[in-house]
Formats: structure tokens, sequence, C-alpha cells
């Protein structure tokens, strides 16, 4: 097989798109999981600092429920658009890689085909 510098061309960019082809699924799959599967996959638990008493800045009982309650739904607000960023970059992947892998790899065998006419 002679290999020349649109060859080697063709198959290094059929590669390239074959590989963020692959990264973008491999990260839509990983998301669905986290979704699916393993739901608190992507929760992150924090703890409030609670004021010395004694500042002269004290908090009551309701108000410290009220901020939790406030921080788990800034919480979840956030892992969604993590979620929605995560999705649009893997889908951008997939759609930028197939199209990449496919016409440089159709292009590869039609040049194997035309040189295996050229010899025989």
């Amino acid at each position: 097989m002679k290999f020349n510098i649109r060859l080697i061309y063709l198959y290094l960019f059929s590669f390239v798109g074959l590989i963020v082809f692959v990264i973008g699924c491999v990260r839509l799959v990983d998301l669905g999981l986290k979704v699916l599967v393993f739901n608190n996959a992507d929760m992150y638990v924090s703890y409030p600092i609670t004021p010395y008493k004694g500042s002269g800045d004290e908090r009551t009982d309701a108000q410290i429920q009220l901020e939790n309650e406030q921080q788990q739904k800034s919480q979840l607000e956030e892992s969604k658009r993590n979620r929605q960023r995560e999705i649009s970059s893997s889908l951008a992947m997939i759609i930028v890689g197939a199209p990449l892998y496919l016409y440089h790899w159709s292009s590869i065998q039609k040049e194997n085909k035309a040189n295996k006419k050229k010899r025989g």
C-alpha cells in the first residue's frame, strides 16, 4: 500500500473525527447514568457556617431553615444548568465528530477502490 500525504491526512482526520464522536457519546452516556441511575452523583453537600452565638447577629431556627432550603434550591438549579451545558457540548462533539469521521473514511474507501482498479 502506497502512502502519500493526502492519505495520511485522510486517516488522521478520520481518526480525530472518530475520537471526538466517541468522547461525545461517552459523555452523553455518563450524563444519562447520572440522571437515571446515580441520581445523587453530581450533588454536593455543604454545611452552612453558623456564626458565634455571642456575636450579636443571631439567627433564628426559622432563618437557618430558610437559608438551607434556598441553598438546596440553588444547588438543584445549578445542577440542572450543568447538565444542560454537558448535554449541549456532548451533542456538539457528536454533531461535529460524526460527519468529520464519515466524510474522511468514505474518502479513504473511495481512494482504496480506485487504487485497486488501477492495479487490477
